[in-house]
């Protein structure tokens, strides 16, 4: 199969997303199922050998931001591609609606704390990005929920504008601190989401998964494409890159994914911690004491 440019999925800040224009899929990168779980099993181990590398570094971390509309392909994605890694080098957030701590404190201190240690990757499923998708989507939220001072909620586009630049910095904190935040955008279409939310309904093994609440926000999606283009372009730098991925063909979609994930932890300066020539030597004692235990 055709190897895949990553940078036509990136934005850095250098060109302006259009999500009109973003596809939704692309030429499958596999032939069939074997050669798909082939390579995603590939991917996987690679991953498990960077992360475990980073562990024994210690100076590193590496937040990945999932964001999506419903029916994308989230937790899928999360779940297949991260299945072969340690889970000891990897936590995962889900950030829903808040609760009445949350709410007690800025927007970003519930994800804040969450930020993954040194050693390990973080993902968050959804983030601090929802107060700027969906909290924009229905600005009610923010003026009659939200714990704020009305004087700061009443031009709204200058609270979009402060928020987008409140995560700027965050990001760019993040990555002078050593955190490396990477974020991804999978990009369903309209007609493929319909078709997934059909599926839960038509499946009873799926029905959990149904929820109305899911349907009734079909109908802001051209405000939601909107969002989240405005806060793609207005986020994106080379120390945080968005991806948008593809998001029809699920199985592209996590090979792609994989290959994102593996192109940055590459780019990290780590290595194994050096033994000493002192320390070598004292092991072949211990060596001795073991092999005649």
């Amino acid at each position: 199969m055709p190897s895949i440019d990553l940078n036509q999925f990136a934005y850095t800040g250098d060109r302006k997303l259009s999500i009109a224009d973003a596809p939704n899929s692309i030429y499958k990168l596999y032939d069939d199922k074997k050669e798909y779980r082939e390579k995603l099993e590939k991917y996987q181990d690679e991953i498990d050998e960077l992360q475990y590398m980073m562990y024994a570094h210690d100076r590193h971390a590496m937040l990945l931001v999932f964001q999506a509309m419903d029916a994308a392909g989230k937790d899928g994605t999360i779940k297949r591609v991260m299945s072969r890694v340690n889970p000891h080098g990897v936590s995962i957030d889900a950030f829903k609606k808040p609760s009445e701590e949350e709410l007690d404190h800025d927007f970003m201190w519930r994800t804040t704390i969450k930020f993954p240690k040194r050693g390990t990757i973080g993902i968050f499923n959804r983030s601090y990005y929802e107060e700027v998708l969906v909290v924009k989507v229905h600005p009610k939220i923010v003026t009659d929920y939200q714990r704020i001072p009305k004087n700061l909620t009443i031009n709204l586009d200058k609270l979009w504008q402060q928020r987008y630049e409140d995560i700027r910095n965050l990001e760019l904190y993040a990555s002078r601190n050593g955190i490396h935040v990477v974020k991804f955008f999978l990009n369903i279409s309209r007609d493929e989401q319909r078709d997934r939310f059909l599926a839960r309904l038509n499946t009873p093994e799926k029905n959990w998964k149904f929820a109305e609440g899911d349907v009734k926000e079909r109908g802001y999606w051209n405000d939601y494409m909107k969002a989240y283009e405005e806060a793609i372009n207005e986020t994106a730098a080379p120390h945080a890159p968005w991806y948008v991925i593809p998001a029809d063909d699920k199985n592209n979609m996590r090979l792609i994914v994989a290959q994102v994930i593996l192109k940055h932890l590459k780019a990290l300066d780590m290595k194994f911690p050096e033994v000493s020539e002192d320390r070598i030597a004292e092991f072949e004692k211990f060596r001795e004491m073991l092999e005649n235990d």
